[in-house]
């Protein structure tokens, strides 16, 4: 009798809150990963966004071993040097940081919620988000999220959230009153299929927000940090945002998450407030520290830039694409069949990981270390990919 494999130990082991696992994976070198059969995958999910230096990055390996073998945990009773320049190194970076602060949290939803009960603090309750948004699981950044089989579970949910179109500044217009803490929009909308909103859309809500006295707050967990092929995929809509939260690619793989309070949101918070007991550590700051200098010293803006307008070209090429969306490599591609699922699971065969992100969108938020020949793998394969799935959904 064999030993049971990783995965069917997950089974017995784990809370059901993702279903069977797709793969277990033991190793990564860039942006490949090996599963426990020691087959081989390029990565274009790169973690859903966190793996920004792939597996293995030299940089971040010996940035993290490096701290934690001089100063690991210290809680926040006390500060380190790898937080505050981390912090500091965020404010030099967004728009409008000059006048800002930070708080880290573990994660993105973490992040969400420190700028929830940050909104809380202006003494309105009302918020307004797009259809379409996901800032999280926990229950206040669920009660953000729009998608109904994520609420319903769960409600009544905390808040009162007002839902419009993404996108529709008429309708973000007509939503916002002078009760509304909060305006709370994805820069371009991540787990939704990578929707990028109408030119201007941003700068409307920066109007709408500052015509009722409410905040605006982005939420860049996955579209910030160079996934665009610019630092904050706001950064080009002249926009100064009251609230920005990070995440994802800002650890590399370690779980951080920051909350940017610029302008007045920069000192609502007072002591007492909020707190975290692991967030802003020494060693996830130094992971943070690591991919911000990596992504500079390498150039990976305008490889971002220059290899996704590449991926895009070669994946909208084919016929049965009817669109592709997003900037750098926060790519969204329609398939009109609706068989993302199937596509997705033909491409896994072909050694390619990809997010079925909705029924007709496929996801790729590759590492941003990811090569052309990745790139060139991908394209050469993907007509046989959509050529199987096709056929195994013929009647």
């Amino acid at each position: 009798m064999t030993d049971p494999t990783i995965s069917e130990r997950y089974v017995g082991a784990l809370m059901n809150t993702f279903g069977p696992p797709k793969l277990a994976l033991v190793r990564g070198e860039g942006a490949h990963v090996w599963d426990e059969n020691g087959k081989e995958y390029v990565d274009f999910l790169g973690g859903i966004a966190v793996n920004a230096l792939g597996h293995n990055h030299p940089a971040l390996v010996a940035a993290v071993t490096e701290q934690l073998s001089t100063l690991g945990h210290i809680s926040n009773f006390f500060t380190s040097g790898p937080q505050v320049e981390l912090a500091e190194r965020l404010l030099a970076l967004v728009p409008g940081g000059e006048t800002g602060r930070v708080f880290f949290a573990n994660s993105g939803t973490e992040a969400n919620e420190a700028a929830f009960k940050l909104t809380r603090k202006t003494g309105r309750t009302k918020l307004v988000a797009a259809s379409g948004a996901f800032h999280g699981r926990t229950m206040g950044a669920l009660a953000l999220t729009s998608k109904e089989a994520y609420r319903a579970p769960f409600e009544p949910l905390p808040g009162d959230v007002t839902f419009v179109p993404y996108g529709d500044a008429e309708a973000l217009a007509a939503a916002v009153t002078d009760e509304t803490a909060a305006i709370v929009l994805e820069p371009i909308q991540g787990e939704a299929g990578v929707i990028v909103p109408p030119a201007g859309y941003l700068a409307k809500a920066r109007e709408i927000a500052d015509a009722r006295g409410a905040l605006l707050w982005l939420d860049e967990v996955q579209s910030g940090l160079g996934r665009t092929g610019r630092m904050f995929a706001h950064e080009d809509s002249g926009v100064v945002a009251d609230i920005v939260t990070l995440a994802k690619g800002l650890g590399g793989g370690l779980p951080i998450g920051a909350c940017l309070g610029l302008g007045r949101a920069a000192t609502l918070f007072e002591p007492g407030n909020h707190g975290t007991t692991f967030g802003g550590n020494p060693v996830a700051c130094a992971a943070g520290l690591a991919v911000l200098r990596t992504i500079e010293e390498e150039g990976l803006l305008e490889h971002v830039t220059v290899l996704g307008q590449k991926l895009r070209d070669g994946l909208a090429a084919d016929p049965r694409v009817s669109e592709v969306s997003g900037e750098g490599l926060f790519i969204g591609v329609v398939l009109p069949e609706g068989n993302t699922a199937t596509v997705a699971a033909k491409a896994l065969e072909a050694g390619f990981i990809l997010n079925n992100a909705t029924p007709d969108r496929i996801r790729l938020v590759p590492p941003l270390v990811v090569t052309s020949d990745d790139v060139e793998a991908l394209l050469s394969a993907w007509p046989a990919i959509l050529d199987q799935a096709h056929e195994e959904g013929r009647p």
